[in-house]
């Protein structure tokens, strides 16, 4: 199979520049959905007298203009509610029509959270997110070089914002599990580039007359099937916790499936060609560009 990527590389320049600038336009526009986790809202810990279907108590919330409130079925029985913010009216309301619906129980714990927690979560996001480039680069430049690592964090950076673009796009919700779904993304993408890399260091020992663009298209000929099995075995199963795995879920599942498509794709056609252009500038190039 011949793969061109490097010499059909603005193709892919401009199709991640177009999703890119669709994504910066939606979010200066209209911003994230943030959910409850983030905006803040109720706590409400309740204990039914009898079990209650998680779905039926959703449309109950749901029915109660609380479309957006996250349940969360807890380990003694109980059900922990988090709904956006309510006054005390609208909360006594909703409890009596939860009653009138699935009988008697006991309110465990009520109370409002602030945004403020939502405040410290994006805080440690960024924190470990910084911590994670600065350790990959370090990383990646000792075991390979100072190019791989910046190729390798700016295709990260394409991945990360790709999937935040997309819930900013279609205004899809934004909660707690929304940022552990980016920080495992940005492992599992840097994995699946430094396959790509790895081979690119290898060809790179053996073969000193190649023209670069060839064996740069060489090494990701050589890692695509690789690359394309372990990605397609995460999807089928990221697929399977999507459509079975329940709505407590559906966030971080979603923004892994997108993450995934998007660390496969530019491990293949992005990070690869930002490095053959950091050696195509570069000083005392020892392999034949031309």
């Amino acid at each position: 199979m011949k793969i061109n990527v490097i010499e059909k590389r603005k193709i892919w320049y401009v199709l991640s520049i177009v999703i890119l600038a669709a994504g910066l336009i939606s979010l200066l526009f209209q911003g994230l959905n943030l959910g409850i986790d983030f905006i803040g809202g109720n706590r409400i810990n309740i204990q039914f007298a009898e079990e209650v279907d998680i779905a039926q108590l959703r449309t109950a919330l749901t029915e109660n203009d609380l479309e957006s409130s996250k349940i969360q079925l807890l380990d003694n029985g109980s059900y922990l509610l988090k709904t956006e913010e309510m006054d005390q009216a609208k909360q006594d309301a909703v409890m009596a029509d939860l009653e009138t619906r699935f009988g008697k129980f006991e309110i465990a714990e009520s109370g409002l959270v602030g945004p403020s927690v939502g405040a410290e979560l994006k805080k440690n996001a960024v924190i470990a997110l910084g911590l994670a480039i600065l350790l990959m680069i370090a990383y990646i430049a000792y075991r390979f070089e100072l190019q791989f690592a910046i190729a390798g964090v700016l295709a990260l950076f394409h991945d990360i914002f790709i999937v935040v673009a997309v819930f900013s796009i279609f205004q899809l919700e934004v909660d707690s599990t929304f940022i552990a779904a980016l920080l495992t993304i940005f492992g599992y993408s840097i994995n699946d580039k430094i396959v790509v890399f790895d081979r690119i260091r290898e060809n790179m020992g053996r073969v000193k007359k190649d023209r670069l663009s060839g064996l740069v298209n060489d090494s990701i000929r050589q890692s695509f099937t690789r690359s394309m099995n372990t990605s397609i075995s995460t999807l089928l199963l990221l697929l399977a916790l999507f459509f079975f795995g329940g709505q407590t879920t559906r966030i971080f599942v979603l923004a892994m499936i997108i993450g995934v498509v998007a660390g496969t794709y530019s491990s293949l056609c992005i990070a690869s060609p930002i490095w053959y252009e950091f050696k195509m500038h570069a000083k005392g190039n020892r392999i034949n560009t031309k």
